[in-house]
């Protein structure tokens, strides 16, 4: 009994730590993004985000894919600066399963006692902030957030791969649908 209860809050845990990047995103509405040819990362910005270079770099490689491939360019004169910033958090959940019951027939119907055990479920919520400032106004002019979880620990694929997620869906939102 102990180890279905186990196997549940395991599977259940796990579903949960599956589901994908929750995205919102801000802009504004007196901005044509139509204009936006060229962009560049605002090093500024960026070297105050506390992750490592490595963490960073995976970052800024994920967002140029995405931006090329809506047909921007990089350019040492752009229409927009990019810049990011990220927190997170860690979570600590601890399942209480204390219980009562009985014994089936089959066993010899009877009460059995209580059972208590805890399950401590560490895990880390990431936010990705993107901004992208409009070189001309110098004013920010859309902003993605995505927040998940960070289920990669120390496996160098899984990370990257996770970055990718968190970027692709919060880039899925720019430009914005006016």
């Amino acid at each position: 009994m102990k180890l279905l209860k186990s196997f549940l809050i395991l599977l259940l845990f796990g579903a949960v730590s599956c589901v994908s990047v929750k995205v919102t995103s801000d802009y504004d509405n007196k901005t044509d993004f139509s204009k936006f040819k060229s962009f560049a990362f605002y090093k500024k910005g960026i070297d105050n985000v506390e992750l490592s270079d490595l963490d960073k770099r995976r970052i800024l490689h994920a967002i140029e894919d995405q931006l090329l491939a809506k047909g921007m360019t990089k350019s040492e004169n752009p229409d927009v600066l990019v810049s990011i910033f990220t927190k997170s958090k860690e979570n600590i959940d601890v399942y209480d399963n204390n219980y009562y019951g009985w014994y089936p027939w089959y066993y010899g119907s009877g009460f059995y006692g209580r059972g208590m055990y805890d399950q401590v479920i560490k895990s880390t919520e990431g936010t990705l902030f993107i901004d992208i400032i409009d070189t001309t106004t110098k004013e920010l002019a859309w902003q993605g957030v995505g927040v998940g979880l960070l289920n990669f620990s120390d496996d160098k694929v899984k990370k990257e791969e996770r970055i990718k997620e968190f970027v692709t869906e919060i880039m899925k939102k720019y430009p914005p649908v006016n």
